[in-house]
C-alpha cells in the first residue's frame, strides 16, 4: 500500500511540476501582432519635450502578457528619427524572455548597453502606472524592447507612499 501512495504522490508533484512549467513558460503568453494598417507597427519614442513620437519599425516580433505588466519583449529594426533629443534610460535592464522567444537575449543586450555598443532610450513611461517601456537600439538599427519596474513602480509596490515627483498612483496600489 505504501508503495502505491508513493507512487501516486511523485505522479501528482510530476504532473504538476509540468503544469506550472508549462504555464510559466508558455501558456501566458501572447503574440503581439501589427496593429497599424498595411501590417507595420509603431512603437513610440520620449523626446526631451516629454512628448512621445512614433518610432516606425520593420521586422517586428514581439511577445506580452496579461498576467504582468513586465512580460512584454520585442525584437525589431528601425532607424531613430535624425532629431536629437531622446531621452536616454540611464537604467536599463533588459529582463530575461522565455527560451523560445529567441531573438531577445537580455544578457546580450544589457552587456552591449554597458560597453556602449547598443543605447537605451525612454519609449514610454508609466506605460502602466510604475512601468517604463524602454528600446534598446544598436548601430545597425536592430532594436529590442521591454518593460522595466520605474523609480515611482518600485516605492510604491514596495508599499511606501509616492514619492512627491511621482504621478499618483491608481487605488489599489
Amino acid at each position: 500500500m505504501g508503495k502505491v501512495l508513493s507512487i501516486a504522490i511523485l505522479a501528482a508533484a510530476l504532473i504538476a511540476g509540468v503544469a506550472l512549467y508549462y504555464l510559466q513558460v508558455y501558456h501566458f503568453y501572447d503574440e503581439v501582432r501589427p496593429v497599424s494598417e498595411g501590417g507595420t507597427v509603431e512603437m513610440r519614442i520620449t523626446v526631451a519635450s516629454g512628448e512621445t513620437r512614433t518610432l516606425p519599425v520593420r521586422d517586428f516580433d514581439g511577445i506580452d502578457a496579461d498576467s504582468s505588466p513586465i512580460r512584454f519583449r520585442a525584437c525589431f529594426e528601425t532607424d531613430l528619427p535624425p532629431e536629437a533629443g531622446l531621452v536616454p534610460y540611464e537604467r536599463a535592464e533588459p529582463l530575461n524572455a522565455p527560451g523560445w522567444f529567441d531573438c531577445f537575449d537580455a544578457q546580450a543586450i544589457g552587456a552591449a548597453l554597458q560597453e556602449g555598443t547598443a543605447r537605451a532610450y525612454l519609449s514610454e513611461a508609466h506605460i502602466t502606472y510604475g512601468i517604463d517601456r524602454v528600446i534598446a537600439v544598436y548601430p545597425d538599427g536592430r532594436a529590442f524592447a521591454w518593460h522595466q519596474i520605474n523609480r515611482c513602480g518600485e516605492v510604491v509596490f514596495d508599499g511606501q507612499p509616492a514619492p512627491d515627483d511621482c504621478p499618483e498612483p491608481p487605488q489599489g496600489y
